[in-house]
């Protein structure tokens, strides 16, 4: 499907936050990686800045379930060797991140998800009933009712709970979607059945600030920046063979290519926190 035409205006400002971190093996993110090799991988979501205040993409664990440990072993318990760390702080994650850059979350009129892992989806509590969020129609329908009894949703990093809220104000695309102006949701299915990447295209002002036109923010589509450079498949997928993951990686890359933006993974513990210090955001 062709990627839609590049609006005339644009975000303003792309601010990168970090949620914590999970320490995991290296097989989560490459297949077929060395599962002797652990990575700590940072936790990662991003406001960027519109006309009438703040899109975020992802929003991070939902605390309570990885700080208490009776909910930690309840919904966390089974998660592939996947240990989730929150930030040095006693406070919810989330209202952390959102306080280092010195943004209010009230101020966050619109939400995207790239999908529905806990680690992605679990600060949604804060953005029910209040902005309208927007996900793969596919993704959702997965959430709530796809796998296989022993093979479903809570044993692939679903949490339930998390998205399960008749309050949430679902904005469910199918396909690619401009989610506001200058950033398009694209599909890029495989890690998730309904996983999706983001464009987006900066104000021209802002353009001339970070040296480049616009950013394509893969997520889990490619964690690593080995899973781009060396066009690797991510170690997690779901319904699909691993090849898909590396059309999702490729399509990214030719959108890149083709516009001259910058492709970012989304968990890579090196690349991650350079690209938040060279956007000027403070570390956690």
């Amino acid at each position: 499907m062709p990627l839609t035409a590049v609006p005339s205006n644009g975000v303003r400002r792309v601010v990168p936050l970090t949620f914590g971190w999970e320490d995991l093996p290296q097989t989560i993110s490459i297949h077929g990686g060395d599962a002797s090799v652990r990575l700590r991988e940072p936790v990662p979501g991003v406001l960027l800045q519109l006309d009438g205040g703040w899109l975020l993409l992802d929003t991070g664990f939902n605390v309570p379930l990885v700080r208490d440990p009776m909910l930690r072993q309840r919904f966390h318990g089974r998660n592939h060797g996947i240990f989730a760390e929150l930030l040095d702080d006693p406070r919810d994650s989330l209202e952390v991140a959102f306080e280092t850059v010195g943004i209010d979350p009230a101020d966050v009129v619109v939400v995207a998800l790239s999908h529905l892992h806990n680690d992605h989806a679990g600060g949604l509590r804060w953005f029910a009933e209040r902005v309208p969020v927007h996900l793969q129609r596919r993704e959702l329908d997965y959430g709530l009712h796809g796998g296989t009894p022993g093979h479903g949703p809570e044993q692939n990093g679903f949490i339930r709970i998390d998205y399960d809220d008749p309050n949430v104000d679902w904005q469910l695309a199918d396909g690619e979607v401009e989610v506001a102006p200058g950033v398009l949701a694209v599909p890029t299915y495989g890690h998730t059945p309904g996983h999706q990447s983001f464009v987006v295209t900066l104000t021209p002002d802002a353009a001339s600030s970070y040296g480049v036109p616009g950013f394509v923010l893969a997520f889990d589509a490619a964690d690593l920046q080995r899973n781009i450079d060396e066009e690797l498949p991510v170690g997690g997928f779901i319904d699909c063979p691993p090849e898909q993951t590396v059309e999702a990686i490729r399509r990214l890359k030719a959108i890149g290519a083709e516009r001259g933006y910058r492709l970012v993974p989304g968990h890579d513990p090196d690349v991650w926190p350079a690209f938040t210090k060279e956007l000027g955001v403070p570390g956690p």
